[in-house]
């Protein structure tokens, strides 16, 4: 075998799959040939491994495969790379495609909590029944507000963290199930609506909405994240896409279920600091209820500008 003109046939193809293999980001298209391209360049190091061993010929394309083999196989260990990729592409980009899910099952969660409250307000019987009368309205309240000071700041934060993020977990891990999926936030709507109706009765609303702002509104995004993306976990097995089986349709919602996952390890961190450290703050309320505010839109941007941008770069979910 002429070896000089194996390598000038060839060398745009390995030159091809050098550059492919070094890229940041890959197409479909792009990671479509790759993968085509480390076949045949595969091949060619075979045929010049029996035929010709030329030395030099064969380490390049022995390190030209490897590489190749390292990129489709995915990087082992801990990449600061792969961690940026993760939070620029992969959480985003997963959050973003599931946002008429989670949208939805915040609306409802809002409407049930809201009339839940509206009805225990507008029935004082059903209020005094739960606590008595005023007396006890006074000691509920400051039962409510006692409730974020009790505990030490930093061991605070880190129940609620651990507690948010369980419930979260419980909403994705059941999500193929989807009824337990309603009823973890059925619990977490009639606490919420039911309090809250209780402060109203006894004129204590503003007393409920400044301490359950500054945290509620990120904090609870969180738990309709992961309730709209396990719900359609449970929709994929339910009515998969035609062109997938129910088998690769729950695959890739529950790929999608694991980033999701992970991000909001980070989101529920936030939140719990915001409720341990700012809720019972000694500062006015809207310095409170403003830092809240700040964090929730910061996330829905971060979501937003970053989901869309990978969207429509036709990126896919990263894994971490």
């Amino acid at each position: 075998m002429d070896l000089d003109a194996y390598a000038a046939e060839h060398d745009r193809e390995w030159r091809r799959l050098a550059e492919l293999t070094g890229r940041y980001r890959l197409g479909a298209d792009e990671a479509d040939e790759l993968i085509a391209l480390y076949q045949r360049v595969a091949t060619h190091l075979s045929v010049v491994r029996s035929r010709s061993p030329d030395p030099v010929l064969v380490a390049r394309l022995s390190q030209l495969v490897l590489a190749a083999r390292g990129r489709l196989a995915g990087r082992s260990g801990f990449s600061w790379a792969a961690v940026g990729r993760f939070f620029s592409t992969g959480f985003p980009l997963a959050v973003y495609r599931a946002w008429p899910w989670w949208t939805a099952v915040g609306v409802g969660f809002v409407l049930v909590a809201g009339f839940l409250m509206y009805w225990t307000a507008a029935h004082p019987e059903t209020a005094a029944a739960l606590i008595g009368e005023e007396a006890a309205a006074e000691a509920f309240e400051a039962r409510f507000v006692g409730y974020y000071s009790e505990y030490s700041a930093p061991s605070f934060a880190f129940q609620l963290w651990t507690h948010n993020a369980w419930i979260a977990a419980r909403c994705l891990a059941s999500g193929i199930l989807v009824l337990p999926v309603f009823y973890l936030l059925w619990q977490n709507a009639l606490n919420i609506g039911v309090t809250g109706g209780v402060l109203a009765a006894y004129d204590r609303t503003d007393v409920f909405f400044s301490m359950i702002t500054p945290h509620g509104l990120l904090e609870l995004t969180g738990i309709f994240v992961a309730a709209g993306v396990g719900l359609r976990i449970g929709w994929a097995w339910i009515a998969p896409p035609p062109d997938l089986t129910r088998g690769q349709a729950v695959a890739r919602a529950g790929r999608s279920g694991i980033l999701v996952a992970v991000g909001l390890v980070g989101l529920f961190a936030v939140a719990g600091l915001i409720e341990a450290f700012v809720t019972p703050a000694a500062v006015p309320t809207g310095v409170r209820v403003g830092i809240g505010v700040l964090a929730w839109l910061g996330f829905l941007g971060y979501v937003l500008y970053f989901g869309r941008r990978a969207a429509n770069a036709g990126g896919e979910p990263v894994r971490p």
